[in-house]
């Protein structure tokens, strides 16, 4: 019995010293795994620990597998493999599962490969090769893997996530995606708490709806939908373009906004413009540009083809028009063949007269096609802010300034009594039609945008760390989702397009190419006219400057809209051309087929031409004047209502002032070839003096609301962004010359003016605002009046008198020009 006994203790002795080989003492470092539950066990090689359906606790995570070994190396360091379903569940409450885990106990490192997936409150991150550490909490898969967030789907080839603070690193061939978005980048930082995403690359994020957004460095929050760039960035919505040194989106608002080298393109109604600031709107498709903006606008200078305008109708698809297009078109082409047909007839009349014998049609040799060269130039805008939109057409009200090319009817309006004794014959006119104004819609001041307040976000509360759970059973892990989910990232990685870095240059760069390009196709009147159609708009606000290298033009706003392509400037308007200078109180000019085709001065127009070098000034006035141009030059002018011209002759030989030439006229009507002038014609109480110049005097040699500011006029495309008109600028007011006041047209007024204006050409009407234009007497020379008497005494016109103007005059009469007057 005492044998048995001593056996017994000794069996004890040894089994407790197996026991300790497994389970060393406790250290706070150093803590061992203890097996919590297993089905059954065994000692391999007294070494190897092998448990089934095991779970293992250690600093608080549990580890559970269908099979799992645990040993020590040499060192002493704790192992433990495990095959099967594997489960890692940490006190934080995240879940990490895998088929294959490989876990240094001392380190807490543990690799898990194939079929991994890891779920935490934010995110869920699948792979098949995960290494992750228990104690710092961070992961890192390189083999391919996905993170799903809240509503973001992010797939890379490479990614590092950090439990603790939410963060996650992606890198190489990273693919965003969610309902509004997908994002292509090689680099980024994602936050699965916020949803903010950090870009330090190049980036592409394409929206749902259409819009894209480029940038090298920037953050975007999915959620919101807001961006904030700061490197190469790029804002596309269809054929619309905004870059700038640092940009702004917001998506839910359909807001952007960009600052420093702005630039903003739109190449479909070939816009551009650019500044330091600008404010893009979706809705509307508006720009609202400040800071030194700046609008470029291309338009045709000359060309080989002298022709005039005509309808092209070759470039429009007849089979989606209407039967009245049709006719339109036809009646179109009719009238272009019978005007060839009568050009032809009137060669080969004048070539009978000359003698010339036509040649035979066997013999004709066909001429070599001529090319048709294009030149073009470009007008500068610029104003304290510069605001465009995109409105339906059917909301726009072109102007309709019933303009005739023939002159049109003369108004009925009261003229000035000049105190003739003797009848005024009338020169003879055709015109038939009646003239009338009509305007533009009223331009509204744009109110400045509010800015949003920062959107505040709430972290949400991170759950109290858990105690180490009860003992549980593996899960089976979803093998075949996770396989297939791997495989078509793996596919949509290889197919993506990735960003290589300053994919933007070109992109501007071919859209500042088609915006700067002429339009020579005539667009599809069914899609002009049609009630979705839109066009674009253009408004300037305050100190508007315009810059091109034939003409300049200085004004307190302008309206432009690109359905008529008609410019309004108002508010004290001044237009310069060469030596000339035009102002009105409202200036209209059109633009057709990219070239310019006519232009109105509006009440108290006003031209100036300085005379050779000295301080004399050729001068037309009158109520309006009306230009119609050909080849971008001025083919016909008219000057209705009080018209005045006073001309200051010289002599070819000696350069000298000679005389001084003063016409008044209801209407002044002169037609012009180039830039000489073939006829000049006087129409109704007309009264003509010639002065030599010995008797002009400073009280003669202006017109009442003479005005003349060479110092507001830009001088380039710098000197216009730099420098603004002078401040009080105003046209003296000619209804009462006799005080000098002068008043100051507002934008308001104006407006108010082309609304009134607009609202009684729609009701039918065609009547055009009386100006009563009252003369100081004083400066109107008598005609009975002899030379001895008064220096400005004048000497009365014969009608056979011709007078002779230096070529850099305002008027040009040609030497063989004679008025003519009807007996």
């Amino acid at each position: 019995m005492r044998y048995l006994l001593l056996l017994l203790i000794s069996m004890i002795c040894l089994s407790t010293y197996g026991q300790d080989e497994f389970t060393p003492v406790e250290s706070a470092d150093n803590a061992p795994m203890r097996l919590v539950s297993s089905s059954s066990s065994r000692f391999i090689d007294q070494k190897i620990l092998r448990s089934y359906n095991a779970v293992y606790e250690h600093k608080g995570s549990t580890l559970a597998a269908d099979s799992g070994d645990l040993y020590k190396d040499e060192a002493g360091n704790e192992f433990f493999e495990a095959h099967g379903h594997i489960v890692i569940t940490q006190p934080s409450g995240t879940v990490i599962q895998g088929t294959h885990l490989h876990y240094n106990a001392s380190t807490q490192h543990a690799i898990l490969t194939k079929n991994v997936k890891m779920v935490d409150n934010q995110s869920t991150l699948t792979t098949n090769y995960l290494t992750y550490n228990l104690r710092s909490q961070q992961g890192t898969y390189t083999g391919g893997g996905r993170i799903i967030g809240q509503g973001d789907t992010i797939t890379s080839q490479k990614a590092y996530y950090f439990e603790n603070t939410k963060d996650a690193y992606f890198n190489n061939k990273v693919v965003v995606r969610n309902v509004n978005t997908i994002i292509y980048t090689d680099t980024m930082q994602y936050n699965t708490m916020y949803r903010d995403a950090f870009f330090f690359g190049p980036t592409t994020i394409n929206g749902r709806g259409g819009e894209k957004l480029y940038t090298e460095k920037g953050t975007y929050n999915t959620e919101f939908g807001v961006a904030k760039f700061n490197k190469n960035n790029l804002y596309t919505e269809g054929s619309r373009f905004l870059k700038g040194d640092s940009l702004f989106y917001d998506r839910n608002k359909g807001i952007g906004e960009a600052f420093r080298n702005v630039i903003f393109v739109d190449t479909l109604d070939k816009f551009y413009a650019s500044g330091e600031y600008g404010k893009y709107l979706e809705a509307d498709q508006s720009i609202l540009m400040t800071e030194k903006p700046l609008i470029k606008y291309v338009v045709q200078t000359d060309s080989t083809d002298n022709s005039q305008d005509s309808v092209q109708v070759d470039t429009v698809n007849r089979e989606q028009l209407s039967k009245r297009e049709l006719r339109r078109i036809e009646k179109a082409e009719e009238k272009e063949r019978k005007e060839a047909e009568k050009i032809e007839k009137e060669k080969l009349k004048e070539q009978q007269l000359a003698g010339i014998k036509p040649a035979d049609a066997d013999s004709l040799v066909a001429p070599p096609p001529i090319q048709k060269t294009t030149k073009v130039d470009t007008a500068y805008m610029t104003a304290d802010t510069l605001y465009s939109k995109v409105i339906f057409v059917r909301d726009y009200r072109p102007l309709d300034l019933k303009l005739d090319r023939d002159g049109g009817q003369l108004e009925d309006t009261t003229e000035v009594d000049y105190g003739d004794t003797e009848e005024v014959e009338l020169f003879g006119t055709d015109d038939s039609t009646a003239v009338a104004d009509s305007t533009a819609s009223p331009l509204k001041k744009l109110e400045s945008a509010s800015k949003e307040s920062p959107v505040i976000k709430t972290a949400p509360k991170t759950p109290a760390k858990k105690k180490a759970s009860a003992p549980i059973k593996p899960k089976a892990v979803e093998t075949a989702t996770i396989q297939e989910t791997t495989k078509a990232d793996s596919v949509l990685r290889k197919n993506a397009v990735m960003p290589t870095g300053r994919e933007q240059d070109s992109l501007i760069s071919n859209a500042l190419k088609v915006a700067q390009s002429t339009d020579t196709l005539l667009k599809d009147s069914t899609e002009i006219y049609a009630d979705t159609a839109r066009t674009r708009i253009v408004k300037a606000y305050y100190n508007v400057r315009v810059f091109k290298s034939d003409l300049q033009a200085v004004a307190d706003s302008v309206y432009y809209g690109m359905v008529d392509s008609m410019f309004r400037f108002m508010g004290s308007p001044m237009i310069w051309s060469d030596g000339s200078q035009i102002n009105a109180d409202t200036i209209f000019m059109q633009i057709k087929n990219n070239k310019m085709d006519n232009a109105l001065l509006k009440n108290n127009a006003f031209m100036v031409n300085a005379v050779l070098d000295t301080v004399k000034f050729n001068q037309l006035k009158g109520r309006k004047i009306t230009a119609f141009f050909a080849n971008n030059n001025i083919d016909r002018l008219y000057v209705d209502g009080n018209a005045e011209n006073l001309v200051f002759s010289t002599n070819e030989k000696t350069n000298k002032i000679t005389e001084m030439f003063h016409d008044r006229a209801s209407r002044i009507k002169i037609r012009m070839d180039g830039k000489k002038i073939n006829d000049y014609v006087s129409i109704r109480k007309v009264d003509q003096k010639v002065y030599p110049f010995r008797l002009v005097t400073q009280e003669i040699e202006v017109l009442p609301g003479f005005l003349w500011k060479p110092e507001d006029r830009p001088k380039s495309v710098e000197d216009m962004l730099n420098r603004k008109r002078t401040k009080g600028t105003t046209i003296p007011d000619q209804k009462n010359p006799e005080n000098g006041s002068s008043t100051q047209r507002t934008d308001e007024e104006d407006f108010q003016e082309t609304t009134e204006s607009t609202s009684e050409t729609n009701k039918g009407t065609n009547t055009v605002p009386k100006t009563n234009v009252k003369t100081d007497s004083s400066k109107v020379a008598n005609p009975n009046t002899t030379i001895k008497s008064k220096p400005d005494s004048t000497i009365k016109t014969k009608p056979d008198n011709t007078y002779q103007i230096k070529a850099d005059s305002t008027i040009k009469v040609n030497p063989d020009s004679v008025r003519k007057r009807v007996n």
